[in-house]
């Protein structure tokens, strides 16, 4: 199984495009409670029918485009074409020396957003970014070595995890997270998401605000015919208050949204974004 995917990891981000969006579709015709979320979600947030059906294909080429990305020598440069708008905002950030907080959505190539940063700016300040390992072993195994790069940390979503976090801020570096991952219980509150509660991490706000840190969206939209990336960069659109979770949390999600409405067709609808994790408090009314 490998062999066979570093062999695709080779082909041509074009052709790879071309398969993703294949088995994005056949994952969505053998998953009956895929399919339900999926329209769920993207109905919920007003996403017209041609463009949730995108999402489908679009939600494939996340998967093959990532085996470009993770089984690449280390240090090989990224293969594929990256266009940055708004890289001001790293250059005034980094000028400060407080940090800076990359917040992303499961929007577009999320993945290479992480690793365009470390392979541009990783000489001057590293950066370090949370996942949550996979429950299968091959894919638990590809995260760990293929995050694992130069000027590049991966980190568990775990107390060790935000405790190297801190650490990386201190030192003036970048930390990069997906706000609108479910964190585990006791690492968020209930805010509003395309109109329904959500359970939202609150490690992102506190990060910003215990190190004084930027905080600067970015999302990299795929673009058409394998041309590569457009990767997008804008700063936070309202402060966020302090001293309340809830209202911090809401803010972010605010902020996800005007990123997913730029480019619809390329969030993942189908991730269980509403779950309740176990033990959390009860989800409150809509």
């Amino acid at each position: 199984m490998l062999f066979l995917l570093r062999w695709l990891s080779r082909r041509s981000l074009r052709f790879l495009h071309a398969l993703g969006a294949g088995l994005g579709w056949l994952a969505y015709a053998l998953s009956p409670g895929y399919r339900r979320r999926l329209r769920k979600n993207a109905h919920r947030a007003g996403v017209s029918p041609p463009q949730w059906r995108r999402s489908v294909g679009e939600a494939g080429k996340m998967a093959t485009e990532g085996l470009r990305l993770w089984l690449r020598p280390p240090d090989e440069p990224i293969g594929d074409p990256v266009q940055w708008e708004g890289e001001q905002l790293i250059e005034d950030a980094l000028a400060l020396g407080r940090g800076l907080v990359f917040l992303t959505p499961h929007l577009g190539s999320f993945e290479l957003t992480a690793q365009a940063y470390a392979q541009r700016y990783g000489a001057r300040k590293p950066i370090t970014v949370m996942f949550r390992p996979a429950r299968h072993r091959l894919l638990r195994e590809l995260q760990q070595s293929a995050r694992a790069r130069a000027a590049l940390a991966a980190v568990p979503a775990s107390i060790a995890g935000v405790r190297q976090m801190m650490r990386a801020l201190r030192r003036g570096e970048a930390v990069g997270l997906l706000p609108d991952q479910v964190p585990p219980q006791g690492m968020g509150v209930w805010a509003d998401f395309f109109g329904r509660p959500a359970y939202t991490m609150t490690l992102a706000s506190r990060l910003a605000l215990q190190s004084g840190a930027p905080v600067v969206l970015a999302w990299c939209e795929r673009l058409p015919q394998g041309r590569g990336f457009h990767l997008r960069l804008s700063r936070l659109a309202e402060p966020l208050p302090p001293r309340d979770e809830p209202a911090q949390a809401a803010a972010i999600n605010r902020a996800m949204e005007a990123l997913i409405r730029q480019c619809p067709q390329q969030y993942l609808w189908g991730y269980h974004r509403y779950k309740k994790p176990r033990a959390a408090p009860a989800e409150p009314p809509p």
